[in-house]
């Protein structure tokens, strides 16, 4: 079977609308992908700031939000067809849509109606991935394993670092996976006073120096010594860990030095936790294939490989497209395993009650 799909995923980092156009094909069970186009979307200010202010709407608004940003990466999909020629040949698409809130095992919300997609565009469109593992009980986070199992069948440990860090692992007794800390959301945001968007290759943070006192302070959050599953609010970030990096060292230097760390330290704690909860046994020269838009920052990689470095794990950046567009791919993949009715969340990952399919079908036309 050949599915041709578009996958869209925006980050907690606000840097843009990732659409990916993918092709699948599953032939006994095996399946093999290739992106044939792919582009990030920067978002225009106005739609980063209603992004970012989104939690804080009345209810009315936040629907009318909801909506319009539905119709907007409606739009968004409609224009990356035209430019790729792409209009005749995408059969379905999957949009994870924004993160708003993230309360498990309460509720979780992603705004980006599916039902205003399929109007802008006329093609089936699945949304809500994470909303039925939550009613499970579920963290509903991360949904990437499945799609992890079945595109990277050969890793054993990956790690991806989008707005926040999260690690999967193929153990004995099934797939685990949990958010680790906090990640690029925290590194944008500090390196914004200094004029720039983002720190390429992570050479402001190189120049730094570490605050032990604030990495301590970090590595002594409460969440990290919590077992899994867990999963991390977008806020835990902006909330709970700015604040703290805020007072590091004598600037945004250090305190983007020190994040750096903390994000490589807690890679390492949670391999740790892994591998002593589940019994892995790991040779020397395994491997941590690295995706997200962290995977291109090679000091932060460099720190992660360097914490790794006595377990015997190597960390290892992915090719820049598969880093830059892996949770579009895998968007992609978790819409046809909703189409063809198929398991897209792990109950080992999240903790709910059973595996699930999750996802809300709109078709665009009749």
């Amino acid at each position: 079977m050949i599915y041709r799909v578009i996958g869209v995923m925006s980050g907690s980092s606000l840097d843009g609308l990732d659409i990916a156009f993918i092709q699948f094909e599953e032939a006994g069970g095996r399946w093999t992908w290739h992106i044939e186009a792919a582009e990030c979307r920067a978002y225009p200010t106005d739609w980063k700031e209603r992004l970012q202010g989104a939690t804080e709407l009345s209810a009315r608004d936040y629907m009318i939000l909801h909506a319009d940003y539905g119709h907007y990466i409606g739009r968004q999909v409609n224009s990356f067809m035209e430019e790729n020629d792409l209009s005749y040949r995408v059969s379905l698409i999957a949009s994870h849509g924004h993160t708003t809130f993230h309360m498990p095992p309460r509720m979780t919300g992603q705004i980006g109606c599916g039902a205003a997609i399929a109007a802008e565009t006329g093609l089936p469109v699945v949304t809500d991935l994470r909303a039925l593992d939550v009613a499970l009980d579920g963290q509903g986070a991360p949904i990437v394993p499945m799609g992890e199992k079945l595109l990277f069948p050969q890793e054993r440990f990956l790690l991806n670092i989008g707005g926040i860090a999260n690690l999967s692992a193929a153990t004995p007794g099934g797939y685990v996976a949990f958010d680790t800390s906090p990640a690029n959301r925290l590194l944008n945001l500090l390196v914004e006073p200094l004029g720039m968007s983002f720190d390429d290759e992570g050479r402001v943070a190189s120049s730094g120096q570490i605050d032990e006192d604030v990495l301590r302070r970090l590595q002594a959050l409460p969440y990290h010594a919590a077992d899994y599953p867990k999963s991390l609010p977008n806020d835990f970030g902006t909330g709970v860990v700015m604040p703290i990096l805020e007072t590091a060292g004598t600037g945004y230097t250090d305190a983007l030095r020190t994040a750096v760390e903390y994000i490589a330290w807690a890679v390492r704690q949670g391999i740790d936790a892994v591998i002593n909860n589940s019994g892995m046994q790991v040779s020397e020269g395994s491997r941590l294939l690295v995706t997200g838009g962290g995977a291109l920052n090679s000091f932060l990689v460099s720190r992660i490989d360097a914490h790794l470095q006595p377990v015997g794990i190597i960390a290892v950046a992915a090719d820049p497209v598969t880093a830059m567009y892996k949770e579009a791919l895998i968007m992609g993949l978790l819409g046809v395993l909703r189409w063809r009715e198929e398991v897209t969340t792990f109950s080992s990952v999240t903790g709910a009650r059973r595996d699930s399919v999750g996802g809300a079908l709109w078709m665009g036309q009749s």
